[in-house]
């Protein structure tokens, strides 16, 4: 399935049903009057988020949805059938935003069965029995339905999980999260083989936790360099960070401080989070090499990384164990099925 985090969609709820003007003509019945039913309520735009999905692809191929509008009134005082909402489903963790110059936040969408109704339907018209007075006995106005809203909204998707990967192209992320998980990343000996953020679910000693693999980083990513700074937005939610840094790299030192740097211009207080600290692909190399990088990382980080190598099968479980002490402990599953965020918002 192709990765999509980002789609720009028209959302249109359904106007109201027009009010009916009818008299009540029967045989043994003198004076009949009027009896035009009002029109129904037009449809409500809703969006609901739902497990299994990890992507906005289908938002790809349908970017025009519109909510059906409500019946017409008719005679008998008959009030015309409502339209029944329209639900678009989104994967956990999407944000709406509005379609301006900001592209301000509209809603967040971080739990599964939560909803937010973004356009409602209009409201459906008077019939002319609505009408009827002392004084207006066979009155022959009406009204038609109210009409929908509609609008432009984009939405983002911000991956939910525990853990992000990070560092630059050929860290070794990818090799670390296939062999922690049953994720199936692509691995190459050249850059950015990851081109789209990956998740996968790690066990280990009865906890389980999400790991996403974020694609690297190199100098000048939130200027646009490379793939840029937009995969970024997945580590935002994730509450702790494993920084890969390449023991065969050339020059670990400048390697940590580059994403570092990135991170803080990205901004959203990523390089204020918690990180463990990893010195990657040990077996490629020997051991003054690994020496001399702990001692280089350790003078800009003030701190000595850990050892890992996920070809080899080294330092997996101490690193696997380290994060989940400084994992906080998930609270007991809520249902949201029955929620709803209000917002203000609107289209015009």
């Amino acid at each position: 399935m192709h990765f999509l985090d980002q789609a720009k969609i028209y959302i249109a709820s359904g106007a109201g049903g027009g009010g009916a003007v009818s008299f009540r003509r029967e045989k043994y019945i003198e004076f009949g009057g009027p009896d035009g039913g009002d029109g129904g309520k037009g449809a409500d735009v809703i969006f609901r988020a739902v497990g299994g999905l990890n992507t906005l692809i289908d938002f790809r191929y349908t970017q025009h949805f519109r909510a059906p509008r409500g019946k017409g009134g008719s005679g008998r005082n008959m009030t015309g059938a409502g339209g029944k909402d329209l639900v678009i489903e989104v994967p956990v963790g999407t944000q709406i935003l509005a379609d301006d110059e900001d592209r301000s936040l509209i809603a967040d969408l971080t739990k599964e069965g939560q909803e937010v109704r973004l356009l409602k339907g209009g409201m459906g018209g008077r019939g002319n029995a609505s009408y009827k007075s002392s004084t207006n006995r066979a009155p022959r106005q009406h009204q038609p339905g109210e009409p929908g809203e509609e609008a432009w909204v984009w939405l983002r998707l911000k991956l939910l999980a525990d853990v992000g990967l990070v560092g630059l192209p050929n860290a070794g992320k990818s090799t670390l999260l296939n062999a922690v998980t049953n994720a199936k990343a692509k691995v190459g000996a050249y850059p950015f083989t990851t081109l789209h953020p990956k998740l996968g679910v790690v066990l280990h000693k009865g906890r389980s936790f999400v790991m996403a693999d974020i694609p690297g980083l190199i100098e000048g990513a939130a200027e646009g360099a490379g793939i840029g700074d937009r995969f970024l937005g997945h580590v935002e939610r994730t509450k702790l960070l494993v920084h890969l840094i390449d023991a065969d790299g050339g020059d670990p030192a400048k390697a940590y401080e580059t994403v570092r740097d990135e991170l803080a211009a990205y901004g959203a207080d990523l390089d204020e989070k918690e990180e463990i600290l990893c010195l990657s692909r040990t077996d490629t190399v020997d051991q003054e090499v690994i020496d001399i990088a702990i001692e280089e990382i350790e003078r800009v980080a003030g701190r000595k990384p850990m050892l890992v190598s996920a070809m080899a099968g080294e330092g997996i479980d101490e690193l696997l164990d380290k994060v989940i002490e400084k994992l906080p402990e998930k609270p007991a599953p809520t249902s949201a099925d029955d929620e709803e965020i209000e917002t203000d918002w609107s289209p015009l």
